[in-house]
């Protein structure tokens, strides 16, 4: 399904390091979607986390860009990025309809876990621990 993805045309450290930079980028995500919904009712923890995902969506090619800067040359200093993803893309990626890629499918992974972390239940505390 992925044999002619471009995470296979990196060298064997530029996906190292690609891969790296993603699971830093994923954890980045998750505990910020935790630190934004966690004391919040359900109603407000879905919309907020719609707002980072898209967040992560539209702004992560930039730091992924920035990467690739580091491992090929002559690549210029630029913003790559564009206009908010339309909500059919965003649609597409969590129901991994988007391209067939590593890229496309990570997101719509990343956008479960961070939806899973947002709606997750919260332990209510104890009002009387002795009883």
């Amino acid at each position: 399904m992925y044999e002619g993805d471009s995470f296979f045309t990196l060298t064997l450290w530029g996906r190292m390091g690609l891969l790296a930079l993603s699971v830093l980028f994923a954890l980045v995500a998750l505990a910020v979607t935790r630190l934004m919904t966690y004391y919040r009712p359900l109603v407000i923890r879905i919309p907020i986390w719609a707002v980072l995902f898209i967040t992560f969506v539209w702004a992560s090619p930039q730091g992924y860009y920035t990467y690739y800067r580091l491992i090929f040359d002559g690549l210029p200093a630029q913003s790559v990025l564009g206009a908010l993803p339309r909500p059919e893309e965003m649609i597409a990626l969590l129901t991994f309809r988007h391209s067939a890629t590593l890229s496309a499918h990570s997101l719509g992974v990343l956008g479960w876990a961070m939806l899973a972390i947002a709606i997750w239940p919260r332990r209510r505390k104890c009002r009387d621990a002795a009883n």
